[in-house]
């Protein structure tokens, strides 16, 4: 319920008059600037702004291709890296902005550079070489402004190397199943790498986490139900069931526990358990379709609804067993 009206409800059932109304609103703070906003609102500008410099000297450069010339192209790029770079450790203010700016001149260097001399790697090796050459920058600034998108360029690596590696094809075939699982795994090690236990090294926070997490729960589920729409069931799909049910369990725990990540692990997983009882019902469509479909939404429903409830009720348990400590340590 919005603050603003339970106070007005409070103050109804009170049959308080207008002076004690607008004392309780002001005891409610409702009319106050939040706390935080005079500091997130320049971060997060400045954040948008680097965001827009960053994509417009890219796009700046392609629109003035035949203009600038092999090195004058090259020359603006590593400009951009380095002085955004060298900004990014004199002014710690602007660290986090800057450092996006320079992240994304990374990414733009390397694609010229594959563009222009055609070296014939493939493209999940730039990405990885991206990936890499932005860990120092990342472990620099320690701030979400860079984990989050390098979470993307990892992931994004990681999809290209698996459809490399599978004959440049997107399939999901029983044979397919080692790469697909190192794929996997490597995904179970960017979100390790961003989660709590190590977010004393990495300066990480929770939105890179939720970033990484959401786009391997993606990456599982997809290619589970690829696994399960195959001719014969492959393997895939009670492999992606075992991990994202080992990541529900994890994430589920008071010191990892998170109800984004627990939220896209239980929808994945929900996903895998409709999609699995809907081939094994329709599978040779003998029957009662209408009875089928009918079991198969309640299903859902209840599925949706247990899970909804579960992680609510974690999400209290731990909230006020967080409370209590809080009280009883100040006690």
């Amino acid at each position: 319920m919005n603050l603003r009206w339970a106070l007005h409800a409070l103050a109804d059932t009170h049959g308080l008059d207008d002076s004690g109304r607008r004392r309780l609103l002001a005891l409610g703070a409702v009319d106050d600037e939040p706390a935080r906003l005079a500091r997130v609102v320049p971060i997060g500008l400045a954040v948008v702004a680097a965001a827009l410099v960053g994509l417009g000297v890219v796009m700046w450069i392609a629109a003035n291709w035949d203009t600038l010339g092999r090195m004058g192209r090259f020359a603006l790029l590593m400009a951009l890296v380095g002085v955004t770079g060298l900004g990014a450790a004199l002014r710690p203010g602007a660290r986090p902005a800057l450092g996006l700016v320079a992240f994304l001149g990374i990414g733009a260097l390397f694609a010229y550079f594959g563009q222009t001399y055609q070296t014939g790697a493939d493209p999940w090796q730039l990405f990885a070489l991206w990936a890499a050459l932005g860990i120092p920058l990342c472990l620099g600034t320690r701030s979400d402004v860079l984990w989050a998108p390098w979470s993307l360029v990892v992931m994004v690596g990681i999809s290209l190397w698996t459809y490399a590696h599978l004959g440049h094809r997107w399939r999901v075939e029983p044979g397919d199943l080692t790469v697909h699982a190192m794929a996997w795994l490597a995904a179970v090690c960017v979100v390790a790498a961003l989660s709590a236990p190590t977010q004393r090294v990495t300066g990480a926070g929770l939105w890179s986490l939720r970033s990484a997490a959401t786009l391997a729960v993606i990456m599982v589920t997809a290619t589970a139900l690829g696994g399960l729409f195959e001719r014969e069931v492959a393997p895939h799909y009670g492999l992606g069931l075992l991990l994202l049910g080992v990541g529900a369990a994890l994430a589920a725990q008071r010191r990892t526990f998170d109800v984004f990540v627990l939220s896209a692990l239980a929808l994945g997983l929900n996903t895998l358990l409709v999609c699995g009882l809907a081939r094994l019902l329709f599978k040779d469509w003998n029957g009662d379709e209408i009875g089928s479909l009918f079991l198969l939404g309640m299903v859902a429903a209840g599925l949706l609804a247990g899970t909804v409830s579960g992680i609510l009720k974690l999400s209290r348990q731990y909230t006020e067993h967080d409370t209590s400590t809080s009280e009883a340590a100040h006690g």
